[in-house]
């Protein structure tokens, strides 16, 4: 014969199997959501990135009358190259170029020939080319 304590009593397996099944719903009903927002977040947050690095390497123009040379790339924007005068950095704060959101370097395109460079983003994946979070991000 069993025993019960009164007013004590436990959920059953139906019950229990119920909300697991609610629980699991929700989970896959909002986290698609959530990734998505997340990815989105990132993409926004290597555009601001892109905008500062660009903005630096203008100033870089401005003072030494040219791009920074692809030679050195974006790593002119927080140490002197060689043979250059009227450099005035850093400037960007810190030691270093900054990685994008997904831990890659930033890559530096000049066209000696217009004098005009981009700074670009590859994306979640780092290889050139992309869709949706693989997609490459430029100024």
């Amino acid at each position: 014969m069993r025993m019960r304590r009164a007013g004590i009593q436990g959920f059953t397996l139906v019950e229990m199997l119920v909300v697991l099944v609610i629980l699991g719903l929700i989970v896959g009903l909002v986290g698609p959501r959530v990734l998505n927002y997340l990815t989105g977040a990132r993409a926004d947050t290597a555009q601001v990135q892109l905008q500062q690095l660009y903005a630096a390497a203008q100033l870089y123009t401005l003072d030494i009358g040219e791009p920074p040379p692809q030679e050195a790339g974006l790593d002119a924007l927080v140490s002197a190259p060689a043979g250059v005068d009227g450099w005035s950095g850093p400037y960007l704060d810190g030691d270093t170029v900054p990685l994008d959101p997904w831990g890659n370097p930033f890559s530096y395109e000049l066209d000696r020939d217009t004098g005009r460079f981009r700074v670009i983003s590859l994306g979640a994946d780092g290889v050139q080319g992309g869709e949706g979070a693989d997609a490459d991000l430029m100024r």
